[in-house]
């Protein structure tokens, strides 16, 4: 059973990953009150997500160390954001929110498929506790997704065509 410890790993990454990227996106549009607010809420989702998975790993005990692999997305947005500071390039607000938005939705897609693939693997091996977990928390992360993909949208329309 070694396999479905690696993928609670991934996946308690992934939830750290997506809780970090919705805190900043708050952060970021500040001052759009639904986006600010709905995303802080939709990052603490993710870190209880964590934090049970950090909890059924627990007494699943020790196993061996994430494969390969992981993302590096935040560091790629990082050194992007500071190339476009330094030549001295911002984009819209609005069509960094779309930005936003996209990288949003596709890290809570793959914790989607993640959370699929933990359920589909807890069921063959009959782990009720494991099942348990994943019909609690995986709908939240389908709300998630489909939070993202409303905002999109609702705003696509007007920022694209106002450019």
């Amino acid at each position: 059973m070694k396999g479905i410890g690696i993928a609670m790993r991934v996946l308690h990454r992934g939830e750290e990953d997506l809780a970090r990227q919705l805190t900043a996106v708050a952060e970021r549009h500040r001052s759009e009150h639904e986006v600010h607010h709905v995303a802080l809420d939709l990052a603490g989702w993710s870190r209880d997500h964590a934090r049970r998975l950090a909890d059924a790993g627990a007494a699943r005990g020790p196993g061996p160390d994430e494969p390969a692999g992981s993302r590096d997305g935040g560091l790629l947005a990082t050194l992007r954001s500071k190339a476009a500071a330094v030549v001295g390039h911002r984009p819209e607000p609005g069509l960094l929110l779309l930005r936003d938005l996209r990288e949003l939705h596709l890290s809570a897609a793959e914790n989607s498929l993640h959370w699929e693939m933990l359920a589909q693997a807890a069921q063959a091996a009959r782990e009720r506790e494991l099942v348990a977990l994943v019909s609690s928390c995986h709908p939240r992360t389908l709300r998630q997704m489909r939070w993202t993909n409303t905002m999109v949208k609702n705003l696509a329309p007007q920022v694209l065509t106002s450019l």
